[in-house]
């Protein structure tokens, strides 16, 4: 992929880096348990980005 990318797509890219991150800890504890995982978690193998 190039380094010069159109704006908009780098931020799209940055938005589906930050998103792809596990929930915090503190989430789960006020949860009291519910929320353990991240739905939208993607693998980078598995799923495409439709960016």
């Amino acid at each position: 992929m190039s380094t010069t990318k159109p704006l908009a797509k780098k931020l799209r890219l940055a938005k589906a880096l930050k998103s792809n991150s596990a929930i915090p800890a503190w989430v789960i504890l006020k949860t009291n348990g519910k929320v353990r995982i991240n739905p939208l978690r993607r693998n980078w193998r598995r799923n495409s980005l439709k960016v």
